[in-house]
């Protein structure tokens, strides 16, 4: 058996039943559940249709996410979750890059590594190297007046850990802000890159090793070994090209907001929903949500 889940913006919640039910119709489904009124709706499916992609892409043209995913075990124990441009809407380095006078040309790098045409490692290391003699307490500035959560993020992470599961926020960014993100939001762990500095300012350059793509996937493995869970019992969330090891291991890899090749690996795409998306796939409904 598989679910259909069909999505749209919290924030406008234009899901027609109408659109729904013909869906239903077309693909032969069951019974459709509301998850959300307006929001978000799910049926069930027998199997996956023939013309998925080309319905996911009519869709898309009216502003609703459509997901299609086996029904057995899709409620998740361990959310593992990238930061930047995922559980918060900016990404780290460019807000410092911007208060080191360096933004344009470190959003660029930025943009095109998390679109998988530069190495990610070395395309942090020449970031942070531009970074050189900010003062280290523009950090803390940057947290407090730049960063701003993902929409969802605390329905997301009180729900889950309700409901007995484990949360880890692994980060190609820096333990400056993962630490502080992961406290708020109530993360059980983070992981990222340490940015060095010396006499209260940077050095531009970050503790070795660098934690990128391979160190998300080490981490879906020790973490879910160290639980004695199955990596099919992890949802997993990003946006980056850095992220699509981790996606693509975990039970259910969710491409959230991605960039457009990175999105395109993902069977899973969420481009309108916010990070309750994330709940309404496990088959949770809003009455179910837990609010910090």
């Amino acid at each position: 058996m598989y679910i259909a889940t069909l999505l749209t913006n919290p924030a406008a919640p234009a899901l027609d039943p109408a659109l729904v039910e013909a869906l239903r119709n077309a693909w032969g489904g069951g019974d459709i559940q509301w998850l959300a009124p307006d929001e978000a709706a799910e049926f069930p499916l027998s199997d996956i249709p023939g013309n998925r992609w080309d319905s996911w892409a009519e869709l898309q043209q009216m502003g609703v996410d459509l997901i299609v995913q086996p029904a057995e075990g899709r409620r998740k124990k361990m959310l593992l979750a990238d930061m930047d441009s995922t559980m918060i809407q900016q990404e780290c380095i460019d807000e410092l890059a911007d208060e080191a006078g360096v933004g344009d040309r470190v959003k660029d790098i930025t943009a095109r590594a998390m679109n998988g045409e530069l190495d990610f490692e070395g395309a942090l290391i020449e970031r942070v190297g531009l970074l050189k003699g900010l003062d280290e307490a523009v950090i803390g500035k940057v947290l407090a007046e730049r960063i701003t959560l993902m929409p969802g993020g605390r329905e997301l992470l009180a729900t889950m850990r309700a409901h007995g599961a484990y949360a880890a926020l692994v980060s190609g960014g820096f333990t400056a802000f993962t630490a502080r993100v992961a406290e708020t939001l109530g993360f059980d762990e983070n992981r990222a890159n340490t940015l060095l500095a010396e006499d209260g300012k940077l050095t531009g350059d970050v503790l070795r090793p660098i934690l990128g793509r391979q160190a998300k996937i080490e981490a879906l493995e020790q973490i879910t070994a160290r639980l004695g869970i199955a990596e099919g019992d992890v949802i997993a969330v990003g946006d980056g090209a850095n992220d699509l090891g981790m996606l693509g291991r975990a039970g259910t890899g969710v491409a959230l907001h991605a960039k457009p090749s990175v999105a395109e690996k993902c069977d899973v795409r969420v481009n309108f929903g916010d990070l309750t998306a994330l709940l309404y796939l496990q088959g949770y409904s809003r009455s179910e949500f837990v609010l910090p």
